[in-house]
């Protein structure tokens, strides 16, 4: 005998509750900004961390132990939100993220760092995930764009502010408060959503799927070391790197075979059987993909072309950061207001393609403040695509598989990330070491051979000949890379093409002839007795 009780319809939010909505995003921004600030304070917080514990050759797994466990983490985080509750899932993220924060700055030497931040990784991977579902659930898709908008204007601030606050803090308190800042930011956000946030409770009969789990992880885990480690720990056709390629294809080919006979798979295939929901997938790992790409390369060519410091490094990036923070809100508004959505992607992705073709013009003669407008560029273009993606994609998928089409939304463009650092990466430092060989000769290439990216130390140490030349070699490099990126764009613009434009849930009537988009705002919740 089961007890069915439905979410409450679709009609807006007024009163109390939207009262109570608010405090919950609160909480939400402030465990989004700790999922985005993270990295970008301990990025810069490393060199005083390995100074300290030592182990430089162990340093890039610092990085790699948390990247590997929140991207393998991330699609069971969502599953489990979706068979246990969201609420219970995403509190327990938290806590999981604070634990591997305290323990991370307790470390003693690198290699119980490395364990701990695989810890925080772990919880980190529900931080993102729990946040989009939950506004799933909150909020109807009509009225989801402004909040998810205002998500994204959290991310760009963390991008622009981490490297600041991370300096800040390592200079006057210890690198050990580049964890320990997570705490207070932490405990407010469960506070507050354990006092408001109030979601209908839920309980599988089901068991989790533990081997689809492993495949799942153990796929991900081998694609994710293939992008880290080719072309830099080793070679791309080196055996390591095969090995990785073929453990990772035959446990995904096996976790697709599974995933049809599972009682509950982890990631239920028949959610792809949506277009819109295929489509979006698409465009969030290439919007990945590039805007990484950028992020990593853009601070690369100020600081060695054109001088700039790398202290304030978030800042070089503000023109792209800023002009995606302002598209995003008024994109989310706009949605909000009109319940129109596809001219979004397709704007976007077109206005991505022309900003990278134009970053791709750049030379050594380039001057800040035209950079600057063509980081502008991309920078709209992506503020069109960053939240639009996921509306689409949950807009796309039935109320009880919100958290796995938050989590594969976001794993995604997680591994679109890693693919676009890892591909512009070869193709930059391909570049830069043949440009160094024809320009330098054999200083240029002794400069380069242990790695392509100078810092500013090093840079200044060079000859002006060497100097000269590696700055036109970082340029060329940087040329390259753009232009994969503009390539790589255009497919998110066919796939925006082809998107259909379905009624956002709980703007208008569900209308007849689109079986493959579900409209229905209402899910039973079916609770035992």
């Amino acid at each position: 005998m089961a007890d069915t009780r439905t979410v409450e319809p679709d009609t807006g939010i007024q009163g109390k509750k939207e009262q109570s909505v608010r405090v919950v995003i609160l909480a939400l921004m402030i465990t989004m900004m700790l999922a985005m600030l993270d990295n970008m304070i301990v990025g810069t917080a490393m060199p005083t961390i390995v100074g300290d514990l030592g182990g430089l050759e162990h340093l890039s797994w610092v990085v790699t132990s948390y990247t590997l466990a929140t991207a393998a983490s991330t699609p069971i985080w969502g599953k489990l939100g979706d068979m246990y509750g969201r609420k219970g899932a995403f509190l327990s993220s938290i806590v999981i993220f604070l634990a591997g924060s305290v323990l991370s700055g307790m470390a003693q030497d690198m290699g119980q760092l490395i364990g701990f931040r695989a810890v925080q990784g772990l919880g980190a991977g529900g931080l993102m995930v729990g946040v989009m579902a939950i506004i799933g659930d909150l909020v109807p898709p009509r009225e989801r764009g402004r909040y998810q908008g205002m998500m994204a204007g959290v991310m760009a601030i963390a991008m622009i502010g981490g490297p600041l606050v991370g300096g800040t803090i390592t200079d006057h308190w210890g690198w050990r408060w580049a964890f320990y800042i997570n705490l207070p930011l932490g405990a407010v956000a469960l506070g507050l959503i354990t006092a408001v946030l109030h979601l209908p409770k839920k309980r599988s009969q089901a068991r989790i799927d533990y081997l689809g789990a492993g495949l799942l992880t153990v796929g991900i885990t081998s694609i994710v070391l293939v992008t880290t480690w080719g072309g830099t720990e080793y070679a791309w056709s080196s055996a390591r790197i095969m090995e990785l390629i073929g453990i990772g294809v035959a446990t995904l080919v096996g976790f697709v075979f599974w995933q049809t006979r599972a009682v509950e798979p982890i990631l239920p295939l028949h959610i792809f059987r949506s277009r819109n929901f295929t489509l979006m997938a698409v465009i969030g790992f290439i919007t990945g993909f590039v805007m990484f790409g950028a992020t990593l390369f853009l601070p690369l060519y100020q600081q060695s072309v054109q001088g700039a410091s790398a202290t304030n490094s978030g800042l070089l990036l503000l023109p792209m950061l800023g002009a995606m923070l302002v598209t995003s809100m008024v994109a989310g508004r706009i949605t909000t207001s009109s319940g129109r959505y596809k001219i979004f992607p397709v704007v976007g992705s077109a206005l991505m393609i022309v900003g990278l073709y134009l970053l791709s013009t750049m030379d050594t003669g380039t001057s800040r403040f035209t950079s600057g407008v063509f980081m502008a560029v991309v920078g709209l273009g992506m503020g069109c695509l960053m939240q639009i993606t996921m509306l689409v994609a949950q807009n796309s998928v039935e109320m009880k598989d919100m958290g796995v089409a938050s989590s594969s939304a976001t794993l995604f463009r997680t591994l679109g990330s890693s693919f676009g650092v890892a591909i512009m990466g070869a193709l930059f430092n391909s570049r830069v070491q043949d440009a160094m060989s024809e320009r330098a000769g054999a200083l240029g290439s002794k400069i380069t051979e242990q790695s392509a990216q100078l810092d500013a130390a090093s840079l200044a140490k060079l000859p002006a000949p060497a100097r000269e030349a590696y700055q036109f070699a970082v340029s060329d490099g940087t040329h390259a890379a753009f232009v994969l990126g503009a390539v790589v764009a255009v497919v998110a613009l066919v796939a925006a093409v082809f998107v259909k434009e379905v009624p956002l849930r709980g703007a208008e009537p569900k209308q007849e002839g689109a079986p493959d988009e579900p409209t229905a705002p209402k899910t039973p919740v079916v609770e035992p007795v």
